[in-house]
Formats: C-alpha cells, sequence, structure tokens
C-alpha cells in the first residue's frame, strides 16, 4: 500500500514496540535515501493486533492480502508486486 503497511509476524524479539522502531527507522532511512530527500516518513505509533487462533491468524491474513483489491491497485490476490505471503490462502 502507498500509505501504510500491514505487517504479519512471530513476536520474538524484546517488543514490538522496539521492532516497529527499528523497521520504522531503518525504512525511513532509506526511503529518504533513495528519494534524496529528508524528513519523516512515518506517523507516530502503530496499530496491532494478537492473534491467539488459527482462524484469527487465517482471518487477518485474508484481509491483508485483500487490501490492494479493496483500495482498487489490483483485482486479483497475488497480483499486488510488493505483497509477499508465507501462507496459502
Amino acid at each position: 500500500m502507498p500509505d501504510h503497511i500491514h505487517w504479519m509476524f512471530e513476536l520474538r524479539s524484546p517488543s514490538l514496540a522496539y521492532v516497529a522502531r527499528r523497521f520504522k527507522s531503518s525504512s525511513a532511512l532509506a526511503l529518504n535515501r533513495l528519494s534524496r530527500r529528508q524528513g519523516k516518513v512515518w506517523q507516530p505509533g502503530f496499530f496491532d493486533h494478537a492473534l491467539r487462533t488459527d482462524e484469527a491468524l487465517l482471518r487477518h491474513a485474508r484481509y491483508v492480502v485483500g487490501n490492494p483489491i479493496r483500495a482498487g491497485m489490483t483485482d486479483h490476490i497475488g497480483e499486488y508486486k510488493y505483497a509477499w505471503c508465507r501462507w496459502p490462502l
């Protein structure tokens, strides 16, 4: 998505805040270098969901991979060039 990210992973780091901070920092540096600009890339904070069941995991995974379709950026799952999914849905 051009203005936000959906990201699913199993947390194995000290905290979600740490992972989000590192991701935002490293991606902002890279994006600013590529675009030869300076400044903020990300809004402060993030939204999260703890997925405790296989059903919740599948429901959220389907939501994430279907997001480009709902945004009108593609017509089919798997066509959005920046999407990647480990699980067959």
